[in-house]
């Protein structure tokens, strides 16, 4: 996205309370063919060969069987037809395509306790390794799969740029639509699949990945299947401009990517998922994509959303391992998420304002916000600075690259709310066509791409869709903060947000309207929201996720060696003379 947009594929938002009603098209078969299929396709999906060989990340997934219910989604000896009754039980897709998940009666609380086997109280987090303790790691080639849009993109390039301080040749491979983003900040680019504008454009229009109609479901699949069948290149094919020859040893990539662990499998490398969002099982909150009601089912909701994503996908995961690495397809595998307990885990978050779940191990990592500098090079426009310069700091509002249903009413309501407030505003333009004034107004000015780390430090508040890029950016700068989630991460980010205190409850997109504007500014105007968007910004200052995402790579990689030596600048690659042509723009 430009700055930040949300969620990829397969993925969308913590709904409201309030929802439609429930139809029967909507019970959950249908949901697990999404993205795979449609109704007639349910048996297909579900079924297939039942003594297929078991991978062995999917082969922890029998551990628990005995003691927890959810072990049985994903047995491949349990019937496909008892699968869909447990599902069936357990959860509801609602008409904003949130997965809803109720515990039954009969399942007792304590049975869904299935933590990790590493997992030990009071001995979750260890003592922070300092950057002069990180281990040595000879120079790798290491391939950085990001799935999604710029907002998905940027934090990696960030992560790419330390890595390569270290001495480590990298290539970040994702659409082709950031070739120059990546480029530019000096990294190897190769080109993923999938359009990030259409996937954009199919989940704001789908609330999520159930098809609202059934020809929506080729577009999907069309997208994903790019995607996946695009990874296995990216990690070992020369450079497309130098032809320069690469071959990952190691791999770091985010969820959304699905096919990254099976590369690594075939590749026999390491691998390391770092997300913006949580992936990983937890009693403490449920996952963003679901409605739970009762906190005993939290732990659970991880489960469903794996095993529905991964039913949607497992044909294409399945001919992606026979076709392109010439692995046994799988019945199940937890590596379709990359969730899988022995798998290190990043997340790409404060900590002060979501601290690591007591029940995530020692492989778990919340790193920190990562943040790219793009204030020191850039210049604003003349025009800007004096209309900031003009009056009272303004409020930012802007949906990124998210397309906006009905943009002329949305600009209408978002200049009336700044006039009843009497506030100042600067609307971003984006993709999604805001700003079509009828006449212009002194109070607002519109805008097209300008970094958010410049930005927001020019406003007092901020109003967006709630981007994990572009949250951190508002808290880093101390703005209050309200947003308006699409789909994806969004809601789980409104949550947070207002449970901190520092800004209103999130407005769902659909819910978009003057009086919620003006109340959510009017929240923001408090002196006491101020003081705790002050207070965590002030915090988020001893942080460095980048290091933090580093510190993580370098302590899980499998290895016994010296300590590292310090990062060196610039580069050892820039003294290669054409190699360096592979880094820098």
């Amino acid at each position: 996205m430009v700055e930040d947009g949300g969620s990829p594929p397969g993925m969308n938002g913590e709904g409201s309370s309030s929802s439609p009603p429930v139809r029967s098209d909507r019970n959950l078969p249908r949901a697990n063919t999404m993205p795979g299929g449609n109704k007639s396709e349910v048996s297909e999906i579900w079924s297939g060969p039942q003594n297929l060989e078991r991978s062995s990340t999917e082969k922890r997934r029998q551990n628990n069987s005995r003691t927890d219910p959810t072990a049985q989604l994903f047995n491949d000896k349990i019937s496909d037809k008892k699968k869909l009754k447990m599902l069936n039980r357990m959860a509801t897709v609602k008409g904003d395509g949130t997965v809803e998940v109720e515990v039954p009666g009969d399942i007792e609380s304590a049975t869904l306790d299935f933590r990790p086997d590493y997992v030990v109280a009071g001995a979750i987090d260890e003592e922070p390794m300092e950057v002069t303790d990180l281990p040595y790691l000879p120079p790798l080639q290491i391939a950085i799969l990001i799935v999604g849009t710029r907002g998905d993109v940027q934090p990696f390039i960030a992560i790419g740029k330390r890595l390569q301080d270290y001495g480590h040749r990298v290539r970040l491979a994702t659409h082709a639509n950031f070739k120059e983003f990546v480029l530019t900040a000096g990294l190897e680019f190769y080109p993923l699949g999938g359009d990030p504008k259409v996937l954009a454009e199919y989940m704001v229009k789908n609330k999520g990945f159930l098809p609202s109609s059934p020809s929506e479901i080729t577009i999907q699949r069309k997208q994903m299947k790019e995607i996946i069948f695009s990874l296995l290149s990216a990690c070992k094919e020369p450079d497309m401009d130098t032809g320069i020859p690469f071959k990952a040893e190691a791999i770091i990539a985010n969820p959304p990517a699905y096919g990254h662990t099976h590369v690594a499998e075939a590749l026999k490398v390491p691998i390391h998922i770092f997300f913006t969002m949580p992936w990983t099982p937890t009693s403490e909150f449920p996952h963003p994509l679901s409605r739970v009601k009762q906190s005993a089912g939290y732990r659970l909701s991880y489960q469903i959303v794996d095993s529905m994503i991964w039913l949607g996908i497992r044909d294409m995961i399945n001919q992606f391992r026979k076709k392109k690495l010439k692995l046994r397809p799988v019945t199940y595998l937890s590596g379709a998420q990359g969730s899988s307990s022995d798998i290190p885990h990043g997340y790409i978050w404060s900590p002060h304002l979501v601290p690591k779940p007591k029940d995530w191990g020692p492989k778990i990592d919340v790193v920190g916000f990562c943040f790219l500098d793009l204030a020191s090079n850039y210049q604003p426009p003349e025009s800007l600075v004096k209309w900031i310069e003009a009056g009272e700091k303004p409020i930012y509002i802007g949906f990124g690259s998210l397309p906006v249903q009905e943009p002329e009413k949305m600009t209408r309501t978002i200049v009336e709310a700044l006039e009843i407030t009497g506030q100042r505003g600067i609307i971003n333009k984006g993709w999604g066509g805001l700003g079509n004034l009828a006449e212009p107004k002194d109070f607002v000015y519109l805008l097209d791409n300008v970094p958010h780390d410049w930005l927001f430090l020019q406003c007092k508040a901020v109003v967006h869709h709630g981007g994990a890029g572009t949250t951190a950016a508002g808290l880093k700068a101390a703005c209050p903060t309200t947003i308006v989630p699409f789909f994806g991460d969004q809601p789980f980010w409104g949550e947070r947000v207002h449970a901190r205190g520092l800004g209103p409850q999130p407005i769902p997109v659909d819910q978009f309207s003057l009086p919620k504007l003006v109340e959510s500014i009017k929240f923001m105007m408090d002196p006491q929201v101020k003081q705790r968007a002050v207070e965590l910004a002030k915090a988020m200052e001893s942080e460095d996720g980048v290091n933090g995402a580093v510190r993580a790579f370098f302590k899980h990689f499998p290895r016994n060696s010296p300590p590292a030596p310090a990062p060196q600048s610039p580069s050892i690659f820039s003294s290669l003379g054409p190699v360096k042509k592979c880094f820098c723009a």
